[in-house]
């Protein structure tokens, strides 16, 4: 009777710590402290915005879903701005500076663009190669998450809810 009991505790104690590995959320990798480029020549880094949910949006003037997708980021921008999201486009190094500076203007974006002279950018987040990828930050400066292709924004509106208001009540 004892050798069962400590058979059956074994067990419970293995189902425990199988579902606390299963369902236990994942650590979060710090995001990379790169340093940013913007159109205006300023220059800033990452880390700069701490306390602040980040959204890279990795994009280039060649790329039919990024331009198709960038009213919805301007939205998202206008919406959430003043709850904290702060919304950076990277222009991939392949892009020429006119290139950029045109669609920007053509388009009337809002957000921070960034150019990333020599690839440093994509690099430091998995080596982004593909448009559009969308790197999700939180405000403790870790990534959430980091996708290919046209970005999901009823999801990322629901995610960003407790990321934002968690900032809010801070």
């Amino acid at each position: 009777m004892r050798k069962e009991w400590l058979v059956g505790a074994m067990a419970l104690v293995i189902v425990g710590l199988v579902g606390y590995v299963w369902f236990a959320p994942p650590a979060r990798e710090p995001a990379p402290n790169v340093e940013l480029e913007h159109l205006d020549g300023a220059q800033t880094a990452l880390a700069d915005h701490r306390g602040e949910a980040v959204m890279l949006v990795f994009w280039a003037t060649t790329c039919p879903t990024c331009i198709e997708e960038m009213p919805e980021v301007v939205e998202l921008h206008h919406d959430l701005a003043d709850e904290g999201l702060t919304v950076v486009g990277v222009a991939m190094d392949y892009d020429p500076r006119e290139q950029v500076e045109a669609l920007v203007e053509r388009r009337q974006l809002p957000y921070d663009i960034v150019l990333d002279n020599g690839g440093a950018i994509a690099n430091a987040f998995n080596q982004v190669r593909v448009t559009p990828t969308t790197v999700l930050i939180d405000p403790d400066g870790g990534v959430v998450w980091q996708r290919i292709g046209p970005i999901d924004f009823k999801g990322l509106r629901e995610q960003l809810g407790p990321m934002l208001a968690e900032r809010q009540s801070a």
